[in-house]
């Protein structure tokens, strides 16, 4: 727009004295600005509780009562103010968003296919049609990979030159969101062993769970059964004549597997149903399809079965029972099953997972487990992926990840050694790695294995290892100084020579690349700085601190910052580059990354020292970061503001109530901060986890820890709060009452500042499955930062 070139200009001051008729300076009034907007003001229906002879008050619990009628017409009216509050707000960085959603839409355009994945004969891929808003499900025949046009300008499946469809399309999820309210929301999905069949769950909104449906990939129809609802897991047998599925109760508790033969007129059989209401049910095959493992777990007891799959209705055996809730996968390889858990040993807890083996058939009761591995505890296992001649670890040395090999069978007969004993064959690996995430890797007879590698100085590269060979390719990554993806499958004259040139390289003893290899990885390092620090927590305890920064545009002592943080479930905080965040690095700001305890990445001490009673570990870890970044300058005081997404939003709104005047602004996505009543009278159901991770109310101590760590209700009265934007949706399944609740309590109690605002961002749509939205509440978050902060 260039509507300010019309407008009149001042001139110099020497033109004062033309004949050109002015007002006189003197009676001239400069417009008065207009009134900061007014927050919304729910009405007030206080209800008392009582529990463990504690009473409380709650003013806004009615905004959590669904079933009243009248209570959500109230909340309707409510939710109507809070959208026009935060639109009045945020109206004049209009123009502010529309660049930072150009920008940011422009990095987040979608990759038009996805990297070909081979199982069996067949190159599976998901691919954009232009003007489509979702994916189609393609397949193609592996011995016409040459003949695969680049992801830039997909086929659509057919080949001119031989006039032959070489394309196969399986599922068109824009039909799929015609079926289910314009949503295709998928969560599982799985290919039949013999190629014939998909089995796949799709999100029904109206619902609010998942339907399974069977389609005949030959003729494209669904099958008439199975069709059932509330589906969790699904596995196949029987080499894809029959499926196995788990469904789960009205309180989303898994507890029931059925089979279902496929083209069978005959009912499911119904092979278990768990009646205890603590126990919780979920399946899986093995990659070589060969069994199905069947868990079964409380908080008390974890137990693996194992099913056959040529012959599902034979009955399960228990190969597995442990005290206590445990991670544990079996795999089988050539008549040995392999166990990776993190179960208790000889009674004492261990900080990480271990390797088991045992052969298939025995003769002795129990099941007797043998250690693949010696602990190591400067070389931590964190994950393991098979395939019919290697192994693949993930692990991790101190806080840094690597990726090795070793090839199968393991020595027998030499007990456990140390993972170094077997060679492992190590792939140099970029600087800064904050996490690999294997797969999929369906293929149990094929030697490449595919996992992305992730950074904070990187965008996320997904790899190809062959393990036969040593050889390993970056086959899809995005270029942020191009601005482009980088493409390198196919011939298709539209691939760069960037993707055309060499991008082989070979494992070898040395994990971490020279900066030659820097150009191969598409690492920005020389562009963006990544600095790893520890801080000293209230305990004496080191927190693991990444901060990133521009180094053209980084302002020495004056720099504003975004702290993220998470602490929970023992799950890895999220550093991978993300586009969306170069629009404030590129303004001059510092993204600092807190690894705070209850998260993951130090093992299960770190993830058990942030949880139920010692959650104060958390906040104060994170509250520590923070103060570490403005003593150190890190960060200007007073330009600092902390992010935090779900568990991670209760992390930032807690260390918000403890130090107020340490942020000045704060984003809470899909925010948990009523752990107090929903943990006590929840209104969607909860998980054994959600307890274990916040504590169980009925315990008298964890009882006690959350009414202190609680956000919603340890507002400090008349102090001053940083400006807070709570994203939340109207889909039920995300609690937007919390965040309303939280908004009405923080105005009603800390000091009213309008530049200080609480506002409220509402969705009605599932924002994750949409990149325009992705990119437009992105870009109203970095305005609103922009704005309460500068830059």
């Amino acid at each position: 727009m260039m509507r300010h070139l019309l407008l009149p200009r001042c001139g110099p001051l020497r033109h004062l004295s033309s004949p050109i008729s002015l007002p006189r300076l003197a009676h001239y009034k400069a417009p008065t600005p207009p009134a900061p907007p007014t927050p919304p003001k729910p009405p007030k229906k206080p209800v008392s509780f009582t529990f463990h002879d504690e009473t409380w008050e709650d003013p806004y619990s009615w905004m959590s009562n669904l079933s009243d009628k009248v209570a959500m017409r109230h909340m309707d009216v409510y939710m109507e103010q809070e959208e026009k509050y935060t639109e009045a707000f945020m109206s004049d960085t209009e123009r502010l968003q529309s660049k930072l959603q150009s920008e940011m839409a422009f990095r987040m355009t979608p990759e038009l296919s996805t990297p070909p994945i081979k199982f069996g004969p067949w190159l599976y891929y998901r691919r954009v049609e232009e003007g489509k808003q979702f994916p189609v499900l393609c397949r193609r025949l592996a011995s016409l990979n040459e003949e695969f046009i680049s992801n830039k300008s997909p086929s659509a499946g057919f080949d001119f030159v031989s006039g032959r469809r070489i394309e196969q399309k399986l599922i068109d999820y824009n039909q799929e969101a015609e079926r289910f309210g314009g949503y295709a929301y998928e969560e599982l999905s799985e290919i039949s062993p013999d190629h014939r069949f998909i089995a796949y769950t799709m999100y029904d909104k109206d619902n609010d769970y998942f339907r399974l449906s069977v389609r005949d990939l030959n003729s494209g129809s669904i099958l008439s059964k199975p069709q059932a609802d509330r589906v969790s897991n699904l596995a196949w047998v029987k080499d894809g004549k029959a499926l196995l599925y788990t469904v789960t109760n009205n309180n989303r508790r898994p507890y029931r597997i059925y089979c279902s033969m496929l083209g069978s007129d005959e009912e499911d059989v119904k092979l278990l149903e768990e009646s205890d209401d603590n126990v919780y049910v979920n399946i899986r095959h093995t990659k070589d399809f060969r069994f199905v493992t069947v868990n079964k777990f409380s908080i008390t007891t974890s137990k693996v079965f194992l099913i056959n799959a040529a012959d599902p209705l034979s009955g399960m055996t228990l190969v597995w029972e442990c005290g206590g809730q445990a991670h544990c996968i079996v795999e089988h390889h050539q008549g040995c099953l392999y166990l990776f858990t993190d179960a208790a040993k000889e009674g004492q807890p261990v900080d990480y997972h271990y390797l088991l083996c045992s052969p298939v058939v025995v003769s002795s009761s129990p099941r007797n487990w043998e250690s693949v591995f010696i602990d190591d505890p400067d070389l931590i296992i964190e994950d393991v992926d098979f395939n019919d001649t290697h192994m693949v670890f993930i692990v991790r040395e101190g806080r840094k990840f690597r990726i090795c090999s070793v090839a199968l069978p393991l020595p027998r007969g030499k007990g456990a050694v140390y993972l170094k004993e077997l060679n492992p064959h190590f792939l140099p690996l970029p600087k800064y790695v904050s996490q690999i995430s294997p797969g999929p890797n369906y293929d149990y007879y094929s030697s490449i294995i595919r996992f992305t590698v992730s950074s904070p100085v990187m965008p996320d590269a997904v790899v190809d290892y062959d393990l036969s060979t040593g050889m390993w390719n970056i086959i899809q990554q995005k270029n942020m100084l191009h601005e482009r993806t980088r493409i390198l499958y196919g011939t298709a004259s539209s691939a760069s020579s960037l993707a055309n040139a060499s991008i082989s390289k070979r494992s070898g003893s040395t994990d971490e690349v020279n900066f030659k290899d820097d150009l191969l990885w598409n690492d920005l390092s020389e562009f963006y700085a990544c600095e790893n620090y520890d801080v000293s927590s209230h305990d004496g305890v080191l927190v693991p601190l990444t901060i990133v920064y521009s180094r053209k545009n980084k302002k020495e002592n004056h720099s504003p910052g975004i702290l993220h943080g998470h602490g929970a479930y023992g799950e890895l905080l999220d550093k991978r580059w993300r586009g969306e965040l170069k629009s404030l690095l590129d303004r001059g700001w510092v993204v600092a990354y807190a690894d705070v305890r209850g998260g993951g990445g130090g093992g299960k001490k770190w993830h058990h020292d942030g949880r139920r009673t010692k959650k104060h570990n958390s906040i104060e870890d994170f509250i520590s970061c923070a103060k570490f970044l403005i003593d150190k300058e890190i960060v200007q005081e007073n330009k600092l503001a902390a992010w935090g997404y779900s568990a991670g939003g209760l992390l930032v709104a807690s260390a918000i109530n403890s130090c107020p005047d340490l942020f000045r602004a704060a984003l809470l996505k899909v925010p948990f901060l009523d752990p107090t009543n929903t943990l006590l009278y929840p209104i969607l159901p909860l998980a054994p986890a959600d307890y274990e991770e916040f504590g169980y109310p009925g315990d008298i101590e964890d009882f006690q820890a959350i009414r202190k760590y609680s956000p919603y209700d340890n507002i400090q009265k008349n102090a001053l709060y940083p400006a807070v934007l709570i994203s939340s949706s109207f889909n039920t399944r995300f609690g937007v009452w919390e965040a309303a609740k939280w908004a009405a309590r923080v105005r009603e109690c800390a000091v009213y500042d309008p530049k200080r605002p609480v506002l409220l961002n509402l969705t009605t749509d599932i924002v994750e499955e949409n990149r325009y939205l992705q990119s437009k509440e992105a870009a109203l978050e970095a305005a609103f930062l922009l704005k309460v902060i500068g830059s």
